[in-house]
């Protein structure tokens, strides 16, 4: 569903991703980890194209979208939460959610997005900047989701949420995948949320992929250590 080939991005003369190629397949979750600098958040910004590869494709379902500026990625199926999540805090919940739909065919919120996330309907009238940061990134993924994606980028979805809560959005991108069918990459550091999410796990380390396993034969220490600084 995604692919990634002879993948360099670039700021000005120093390259920071080294000719990465890696797919995803329908249905799949594959968490891109490492430590910070590695290069995670640089690779979602080019595949989501906000920031220009120096070389390489990226294609959704066989379709080169390279050239394509990012709200026609969108189009095409690709969603991105960001890091941060970068939610409009002065707008209330069902507003952030309705500037998703933009790239939809859709006019108003699906009933489906308040069934995935209840505590949003619950809230739909407050602010996103009075949400705690476990809502806000459910109000993020929202927000991607009503574009009605087939590819969902998220970028450090932990950051900033509490442990107890970390453990509730594992479980609720893999229903999310279930009942949508779509793949998700995300980039990621907590090694006990990648190890709940992932079908597949990579390790990028300096722009390059050093380590790939499927979840059933990730040796956790070896995974840690990459981790370590």
């Amino acid at each position: 569903m995604l692919s990634i080939q002879d993948f360099h991005v670039a700021y000005g003369q120093s390259e920071v991703i080294h000719g990465l190629e890696f797919k995803l397949e329908p249905g799949e979750i594959v968490a891109m980890t490492g430590r910070n600098g590695m290069g995670k958040t640089t690779l979602m910004k080019s595949i989501m194209g906000i920031i220009p590869n120096k070389q390489g494709k990226v294609s959704i379902g066989g379709k080169d979208i390279t050239s394509m500026a990012s709200h026609q990625r969108v189009r095409e199926g690709l969603a991105y939460v960001p890091q941060g999540r970068m939610i409009f805090p002065t707008m209330t919940v069902e507003e952030n959610i309705e500037t998703g739909l933009a790239g939809s065919s859709k006019t108003s919120i699906p009933a489906e997005i308040y069934e995935i996330f209840p505590v949003l309907h619950e809230m739909k009238s407050r602010r996103g900047g009075n949400l705690s940061g476990g809502q806000q990134q459910q109000l993020a993924i929202a927000r991607a989701l009503v574009s009605e994606p087939e590819v969902l980028l998220l970028d450090e979805p932990t950051e900033g949420i509490q442990p107890s809560i970390i453990k509730e959005m594992a479980a609720t991108l893999k229903r999310i995948r279930d009942q949508r069918n779509l793949c998700i990459l995300v980039s990621e550091q907590v090694l006990s949320f990648v190890l709940d999410v992932a079908d597949r796990i990579m390790v990028l380390e300096k722009g390059t992929i050093v380590h790939e396993d499927p979840r059933s034969d990730v040796d956790e220490k070896i995974i840690a250590g990459y981790l370590s600084v």
